[in-house]
Formats: structure tokens, sequence, C-alpha cells
């Protein structure tokens, strides 16, 4: 419970991480994103790993080179769909961009890593594995709930109350971009499951349990900035965007879009924060994280963009299906997290 309780805080963190970008003004998106990237995937994930004793340099420097190879190609696979969630952002709102693509992300980012450790039979023959699966399958289903109701809000409502919510809004090539990125974005699942090495040697050089995960996710996030980084740049070039870093604007605006982007960018490291930690406390089935960390996201991501006014003029019944939604999700974190302590005891 403990573990699920950190997966719902990492869950707060990755549900509105994307709020402050909303408010940067007169940047162009690849320089904002470039911005809190740098931020969220080099400063932050080297800072805490410093700050809470792990001695990432030393680890990383002693690791298995297999194990640092794998986890940084899984973090640049995963590196690929949180570039191309960042676009979904731009063209879907908060909640149906966020329902699709991490609905494609759960799936794919909960389930492979056990079919390819040769779990997937074991879980299936005990309780405490039928468990946590029936926890993965109903946060599938409360994920395809909130789904269904983000696209009755996209009927119901006007272009124009879309585009008041989102400029860029476009239905079509925000659903496709949302899957293509819902599938690479499991790519973190996987670097973290690839990084095992890095943590147990970072746990034996002195790491608490429960920090161990830091060493890892600076490699992780280093393949995902560079691909970032590199499409960013390319952007900058082509639209010739490198202004707005040093003269996009007033002092204070550009004081405020750094601190903005900045922010965001704390925001999003955080969640993978918690989520380290929860991984920790998950047991035999920690597999199962990923999934409970979803769930949390989308439900957090759903009440902001109803905060933000995205479901405004919708109808009753659009309403209790998001509502749905986001029990069934609440409720599959509990029963995946119970399976895991049926494994422990």
């Amino acid at each position: 419970m403990i573990g699920v309780l950190l997966h719902a805080t990492g869950g707060v963190a990755h549900g509105t991480f994307y709020a402050p970008l909303h408010k940067v003004k007169q940047w162009a998106w690849e320089s904002y994103w470039l911005v809190q990237g740098l931020v969220a995937w080099i400063i932050a994930p080297w800072l805490a790993a410093i700050l809470l004793g792990t001695h990432p340099w030393n680890v990383l420097s002693n690791s298995p080179t297999r194990s640092l190879v794998l986890t940084y190609l899984f973090g640049a696979m995963w590196g690929f769909g949180s570039l191309t969630f960042g676009m979904t952002m731009r063209f879907l709102d908060m909640s149906l961009g966020m329902a699709v693509a991490l609905g494609f992300c759960a799936c794919f980012g909960t389930l492979i890593p056990p079919i390819v450790a040769g779990q997937f039979g074991t879980l299936c023959t005990t309780t405490a594995g039928l468990t946590v699966l029936g926890g993965v399958l109903m946060c599938l289903i409360g994920i395809a709930q909130c789904g269904y109701a983000g696209i009755r809000k996209e009927r119901e409502l006007t272009d124009e109350q879309k585009k008041a919510a989102i400029k860029e809004f476009a239905l079509g090539k925000g659903f496709l971009v949302a899957v293509f990125s819902g599938i690479m974005s499991a790519g973190f699942a996987y670097g973290i499951n690839a990084g095992k090495p890095i943590a147990h040697f970072a746990h034996e050089m002195g790491a608490m349990d429960i920090f161990k995960n830091a060493p890892v996710f600076i490699v992780v996030m280093c393949g995902g900035f560079t691909v970032n980084c590199v499409w960013c740049l390319l952007l900058n070039v082509k639209n010739r965007s490198f202004g707005n870093y040093v003269g996009g604007g007033p002092a204070k605006m550009q004081v405020a879009n750094y601190l903005l982007s900045g922010a965001s960018g704390v925001i999003w490291y955080t969640g993978f924060f918690f989520y380290g930690m929860g991984t920790t406390m998950m047991g035999k089935y920690d597999f199962s994280s990923w999934s409970i960390h979803l769930a949390f996201v989308i439900v957090f991501s759903t009440v902001c963009g109803i905060l933000m006014k995205e479901w405004k003029g919708v109808k009753k019944g659009t309403w209790w299906s998001v509502a749905t939604g986001i029990v069934i999700l609440i409720l599959s974190a509990v029963v995946a997290g119970f399976g895991n302590y049926l494994a422990l005891h």
C-alpha cells in the first residue's frame, strides 16, 4: 500500500507537469520543450542522485556495460515517445491525449517485461499473480473508459470551444501521434528493467534501497534527452526560433518562460522520482508498477483538465463516463497493489 501511495504521488506530478507550459508566451514549442527537458532529464536526475547519496559517478563507472547500453537505448526509445507525447499535448487536450497515449503505454510497458522474463505463465497459475493481472486489466478498462469519455466530449463541443482550450487542436493527427507515443513511451519501463544491475550495484555501494533507482534514471533519461535535444534543435533551425532563448520578448516574460519551463521539468522528474521509490516497495511483481503509476497519471491529468475547463459544456452523461473511468483506475491500483501484498504473504 505504501508503494501504491508513492505511485499516486508520482501520478500527481506526471498528471499535471504540462500545465505550466500552457502559460509560456511567444516561445515556439521546441524551445520550451527543450528547456523543460534539460531540467527534467539531465539536471534533476544528477542532482537528486548526488543529494540522495547514491554515488552516481562511481556506480555508473563500475556498472555492467551491457546494462548501461540497453538502459540508454531503451531510454532513447522512450525519448521518441516523450517527444511525441509533447506533440500529443499540442494537438489534443490533457484529458484525451493522456488517456490514449498512456493506454497503449500501460499495456506494452506492463505486460512485455514479465513475458520476456518468462514470468507470465507463473502469473496465470497463482492467486497473487491473477490478482495483479486483474488489476492491470482493470487499469486498461479504466483507461478505455476515460478515452471514451474524451471522445464523447470532442463530439459534444464545438470547434470554437475545443480551440479555446487547445489552439492547435487536431483530433485525427493527435490520435495517431498519441498511439505512437504510447507504444514508444513503454521504453521507460524496459529501461528500468534493464537497469536492475545498476540499481543493485548502487545498493551494494551504500544507497538506500528506496533510492537505488536514482542512477538508473540518469542513464534512461540521458537516452531520452538525446532524442528530444536533437529534434528540438532541428526545429529551432527550421523555424528560426533560436531567438526564443535570448531575445524572445520582454525581460520579465523571458524570465517567466524559463521559470515555467524549468518548473515543468522539476515536476516531471518528481513524478519518476516517486515512481522509482514506489517500484522498490512493490515486491515480487514490481512490473505492475507501470500500470499503477499510469492509472494515477490519467486520474490526475483528467482532474487537471477539468480544472482548466477542458470539459466545460459537456453533457451529464459524459461527466458520468469520465467519473466512472477515474473510479475504475483508482480501484485498479488498489487491486494490483493487493496482488503484490499476497505475493509477499
